[in-house]
């Protein structure tokens, strides 16, 4: 019964792609490689790809470059990991040590952020922003732009050691090589002044620590990403195992819809001709050729797909051409897929029947489920959503009301106190007032608590008071040595430091214990 009128499909060209990562065919563990050559993709993920790759290497690459004003106390790059002074740098944000809670915070957000991506769009983070997939995305485009296509690639290969093979293969691994150069050059950038470093680089001054690093990640890169590509993936990351506790019947996957693509047929005239049902399917391989992962999409789901959705462009081109609607590779859910399924099957008692899913005219059946974005928004996005929202407004707030002053006391321990001649108790204590913010600053150090009692700054001189005046440099603890003295009255053995900007912006306190004769130690 002829369904509905298309182009002959046998004017498709059949590509000789191998899946050689195919799921019925997966090699041993230690076999050797067979090498990809992906077929050069078109259509709107790939151009999605192209955007991202862009974004997500300007911004490693450019990052370290871009000055953002602190003053003339403290350094005018925006993103920088000060491991000399301790200090993380973003942009107007400063975190400190003891603030690497933050740190924390940010990584349980990139979990969950993983989480939420994972349960909503499945492998969206592989597909487009992982690094391993954009270095090899970005070494692709060297391969294509010295070697050719596909085709050329392979019988390049495949040829004998010629001079125009060598050149060619020894300009692909230079630009490879200064590509990882250029990696762990960026790299480093993000833990010194840039300019500065890059100077030093050149002039050979810079820390060995500097050129080691550089070397590490030029071979990693290089290695992971020229050489190994598809197998980092498979063999080495965890993530494509840990997926799926995170993906649900309701999670977007990369999926062939073989309930409108089965049987597959390139003679699709004579198969209708003999009364032969045909799916859409006309088993020109476009998707297998185009895969970095070297697998067949039409064999389901798979642990190597990544969910680069170059499959979804090469077929839906290959519909464009032979008259039919896209969407036989595409986004879809486990649920949505398994409803049409039973309907082109009959529930599982028959094999794909394309008559149970098309109407007369070629259109799809009322009965036939296509994608609804509001499945998307269920309870565990939502949960996994509300978790990284609430983690990152909390970080926000806490920055916004976090006090730019602390101080830390230190009593002495030897003597704990020291009887004077006038019969009034001496204590020592180290204080550490840290001024957190990039410019000088004036504080107040002063006592609560202790009425009677009275401090010395050896520091500030012979003058003893309650209150005194302490100048601390900018983004620097400043360390002083203070003695309280007081005249035991049998009351409370307890005093208070205070610590107080000039301008009452800051404030900070540190209960300490005043020792006497007789108190527990």
């Amino acid at each position: 019964m002829n369904l509905y009128t298309a182009n002959d499909p046998g004017n498709v060209e059949r590509i000789n792609a191998e899946a050689v990562n195919a799921r019925h065919n997966r090699p041993p563990l230690y076999a050797a490689r067979k090498k990809i050559f992906p077929k050069r993709a078109e259509g709107r993920f790939r151009t999605f790809k192209w955007i991202a790759m862009l974004i997500t290497l300007g911004i490693y690459y450019l990052a370290p470059w871009i000055r953002w004003d602190r003053g003339p106390y403290a350094p005018d790059q925006a993103i920088l990991v000060d491991l000399g002074s301790r200090r993380f740098f973003f942009f107007f944000i400063e975190i400190w040590p003891q603030e690497f809670y933050y740190v924390a915070g940010l990584l349980v957000m990139a979990g969950f952020g993983l989480f939420l991506v994972t349960s909503a769009v499945g492998r969206a983070w592989c597909g487009y922003a992982c690094p391993q997939t954009v270095w090899v995305d970005l070494f692709l485009v060297v391969e294509r732009g010295i070697e050719g296509d596909r085709n050329a690639r392979m019988k390049l290969d495949a040829g004998p050691w010629t001079f125009d093979k060598v050149r060619k293969r020894a300009a692909k691994h230079a630009i490879w090589i200064v590509i990882g150069v250029a990696t762990g050059g960026a790299w480093i950038f993000y833990f010194a002044d840039a300019p500065k470093l890059m100077v030093a680089l050149f002039t050979a001054q810079a820390p060995p620590v500097a050129y080691a690093t550089v070397a590490t990640l030029t071979a990693t890169t290089y290695v992971l990403g020229g050489l190994m590509r598809e197998q980092v993936c498979t063999y080495m990351c965890p993530w494509p195992r840990i997926q799926g506790a995170m993906l649900d019947e309701n999670s977007l996957v990369v999926t062939y819809n073989d309930w409108r693509g089965e049987p597959r047929t390139r003679h699709a005239k004579k198969a209708q001709a003999k009364g032969e049902p045909i799916g859409d399917c006309v088993d020109c391989n476009a998707c297998v050729a185009v895969c970095p992962m070297g697998i067949d999409i039409r064999d389901g789901q798979q642990m190597e797909c990544i969910t680069c959705a170059l499959c979804i462009d090469a077929c839906d081109g290959v519909m464009d051409k032979i008259g039919k609607e896209r969407g036989l590779i595409a986004y879809a859910t486990l649920s949505e897929y398994a409803g049409n399924m039973a309907l082109a099957t009959n529930d599982g008692r028959t094999p794909v029947q394309p008559a149970r899913v098309r109407n007369e005219d070629g259109s799809f059946t009322a009965g036939v489920r296509h994608f609804n974005w509001r499945i998307v928004f269920r309870p565990r996005v939502v949960f996994y959503a509300t978790v990284w929202a609430f983690i990152g407004l909390a970080m926000l707030v806490h920055l916004s009301l976090r006090e730019r002053l602390e101080l830390n006391v230190i009593h002495d321990r030897n003597p704990q106190y020291v009887l004077e001649s006038d019969g009034s108790i001496r204590n020592g204590y180290t204080l550490r007032v840290l001024n957190m913010e990039p410019r000088p600053r004036t504080v107040t150090l002063s006592l609560a608590g202790l009425e009677g009692a009275t401090m010395r700054i050896p520091e500030l001189g012979k003058d003893e008071g309650r209150s005194f005046t302490i100048d601390t440099a900018p983004d620097a603890a400043t360390t002083l040595k203070v003695f309280v003295t007081d005249r035991p009255d049998g009351g409370t053995n307890e005093l208070l430091f205070v610590v107080e900007d000039a301008d009452h912006s800051d404030r900070a306190t540190y209960r300490a214990a005043f020792n006497t004769p007789g108190d527990a130690k």
